[in-house]
């Protein structure tokens, strides 16, 4: 087993972990002997979030050093994979195999755990969160033992925010491979966007839409499945030319367009896994509304879209249908997602994200789990209708917190 020690930080570079020690075992019987030894511990994936949801003061344990397997059941139409392995490495193995996931969220790098546990999703009016795809997951619970959890029985315990256990391996739905021509439109008037809302974000498998909201237009990315009728809806000024979602960044960094079909997961991620889709010089949050306010959530962020604009390299709106888990920003609506890339200063970011969340907030906004919000913590659980349950949860698997961090005690003290 590897240990580290000394500070470390997240992806962006704007959390410093407070943990003393970060471990990294070569095996599940290495993992649990750390957790049954441990008086406190807390998983770390590959660091994509931009809060400290992932936080510790105690020492935290990577998972992506235990064997990368990927375990496919034919008959049941499901795969084993360990916890530890990025979806780009998951769908690779599906590929050769024949096989596919419903839904990929735009970074192919960011593992399956940590997606999975902080409700990360993709795009498409019928296409739920990555995290509804898992039917069961593997855990090590506090005293060293595996545990396996099932999604009917306990569907609190998929998106739980790294708070019930070390996770090891993961049991994902599958079906059979598909392939994907993408799309891209561009100068769609973000007014007429949110006036036939449905009717552009349920045109194909997958859509999503790129703006600043600085000059009311938007980008708009279309996924089809090939085996799938035509679009219905078609903007007026298709791309002649490749790009990426992020202006001024290359194109060679952004999966295939143009209308060339290619097997889903090189489609449906916006990157390729191949190329780091930036130097990580960005903040983000993301908040999930119903999708039938989607139409007054444009139009109230449109009110100040040069102020957002001053500090934003791009937004991105997506739709993700709607799920039974507990914890999951979709819990139980269909939703609308509203994504911002922020430029990498705090402070000038600060007073513009309270004025967009002062707009989303009335209107159902829930943040995504990973990202930044200036929601406080009580008004974050008092919009999951399941919060209580959740905290009963976590009395169940963890009653001394062994798991726990700040983040999610402030959440479900």
């Amino acid at each position: 087993m590897l240990t580290s020690g000394g500070p470390i930080t997240n992806w962006a570079g704007n959390v410093t972990f407070r943990a003393p020690h970060v471990h990294r075992p070569t095996s599940v019987d290495e993992l649990r002997t750390l957790v049954q030894t441990s008086a406190k511990i807390r998983a770390l994936g590959t660091g994509h979030s931009f809060n400290l949801v992932a936080d510790s003061v105690a020492d935290l344990v990577r998972v992506d050093g235990l064997p990368g397997t990927v375990e496919i059941d034919r008959d049941a139409s499901t795969a084993r994979v360990a916890a530890g392995l990025r979806y780009a490495e998951v769908a690779v193995a599906l590929q050769r195999a024949g096989f596919a996931l419903a839904n990929l969220a735009s970074l192919p790098h960011i593992s399956v755990a940590g997606s999975v546990a902080t409700g990360t999703h993709g795009s498409g009016v019928g296409q739920r969160g990555l995290a509804a795809a898992v039917a069961a997951l593997t855990l090590i619970a506090p005293d060293g033992s595996l545990v396996e959890v099932h999604r009917d029985t306990d569907p609190g315990a998929v998106v739980a925010l790294g708070a019930l256990g070390v996770v090891t391996a993961l049991t994902l739905d599958i079906e059979p491979t598909f392939q994907v021509a993408q799309q891209v439109y561009r100068n769609v008037p973000l007014d007429e966007m949110g006036a036939s809302f449905d009717a552009v974000f349920g045109s194909a498998y997958s859509v999503s839409a790129f703006t600043t909201w600085a000059g009311g237009q938007a980008v708009v990315w279309q996924k089809r499945r090939v085996d799938a009728p035509e679009p219905t809806w078609r903007g007026a000024h298709p791309a002649t030319e490749a790009v990426n979602p992020v202006p001024g960044m290359p194109a060679t960094n952004a999966t295939q367009q143009l209308g060339v079909a290619g097997p889903w997961h090189e489609r449906l991620p916006h990157f390729r896994p191949d190329f780091t889709p930036s130097a990580g010089e960005e903040l983000q949050s993301e908040f999930f509304l119903p999708r039938a306010e989607a139409a007054a959530a444009i139009a109230a962020l449109r009110e100040i879209g040069e102020l957002i604009a001053s500090v934003l390299q791009v937004s991105e709106i997506r739709t993700v249908r709607a799920d039974d888990l507990w914890l999951s920003p979709a819990y139980h609506r269909d939703s609308v997602t509203l994504h911002f890339t922020w430029v990498k200063d705090t402070l000038a970011v600060a007073p513009v994200l309270a004025q967009v969340e002062q707009r989303l907030l009335p209107l159902g906004a829930r943040p995504h789990w990973g990202k930044l919000t200036s929601i406080p913590a009580a008004r974050i659980a008092a919009n999951y209708p399941c919060a209580n349950d959740f905290a009963a949860l976590l009395r169940r698997f963890d009653p001394d917190g062994k798991f726990r961090n700040s983040f999610v005690d402030d959440l479900f003290s």
